[in-house]
């Protein structure tokens, strides 16, 4: 009454395979990203976003139904 042994399926093996290296290059890209980002605010740290300065620019000016 043994089973006989299974079968691997080498499907699965080589899919397994193509997802590590899907996730290894997706985060080789994410790493590079940030590094280089950092990087650059190091070298540039008096750059402003666009963001930033219209924050500022808003937080500056009172609102226009607030009593003066």
């Amino acid at each position: 009454m043994n089973k006989p042994p299974r079968k691997k399926n080498p499907t699965f093996g080589i899919a397994v395979f193509i997802v590590v290296a899907v996730l290894l290059v997706i985060a080789t890209l994410f790493y590079n990203a940030i590094k280089e980002k950092r990087e650059f605010d190091s070298q540039n740290p008096d750059t402003q976003s666009i963001s930033s300065d219209a924050a500022s620019t808003a937080a500056a000016k009172p609102a226009s139904g607030a009593a003066q």
